[in-house]
């Protein structure tokens, strides 16, 4: 007997990452998977919950990958770097993660799932990465005066500012991002 649920899973997957999130429907999914559309209803409530299941999925096996990618005993600024380019890098080649850019479509779902399941489901942007700053804060690497969790909102809004490049200016983000970066690093490293 074919798991139903896994099998809407594999099927959502490859629309969403063939169509993206817009052209995909529980239809085209449902039919993928060989089951009726109403069999959808029975593991998830939409298109949405299905999505965000998948999207965290894959954000966590990305920040899986980078933890095991970057020496975390260097040095913070290196060590961020590093962090937030494999991050932006990861995001944007793969297709269910590239979705984050297209912020119309990400916030709401993302509004609609934190409305359904609460917020503490979708603290999934840096999640990974917090015990690196607690150990630095231990090491006095990092201000302790600034909460580990407050840190980490900085970094997503830093993330969150690659979705505004082509306002800010394609020619100048590269190096804009560098210096956010950096000025972020070393406001934090003044222990």
């Amino acid at each position: 007997m074919i798991d139903k649920r896994l099998e809407i899973l594999k099927s959502g997957k490859e629309l969403f990452e063939k169509k993206g999130f817009k052209k995909t429907n529980v239809a085209g999914i449902t039919q993928l998977a060989g089951m009726a559309t109403g069999t959808f209803y029975n593991y998830f409530t939409s298109k949405n919950d299905l999505f965000m299941e998948l999207f965290i999925e894959e954000n966590r096996l990305l920040k899986k990958n980078i933890m095991n990618q970057v020496d975390l005993e260097g040095h913070p600024l290196e060590v961020i770097r590093q962090l937030m380019y494999l991050n932006m890098k990861g995001m944007k080649d793969n297709p269910i993660l590239k979705e984050w850019y297209n912020r119309d479509v990400f916030n709401k779902i993302e509004q609609i799932y934190r409305e359904e399941n609460g917020k503490e489901h979708t603290d999934f942007v840096y999640d990974a990465f917090i015990d690196v700053i607690l150990k630095w804060q231990k090491d006095e690497k990092l201000r302790s005066d600034i909460h580990a969790e407050m840190i980490m909102a900085i970094f997503t809004a830093l993330i969150s500012v690659d979705t505004h490049k082509d306002e800010i200016g394609l020619e100048h983000f590269p190096e804009i991002m560098n210096h956010l970066v950096r000025f972020t690093m070393e406001g934090l490293m003044q222990v």
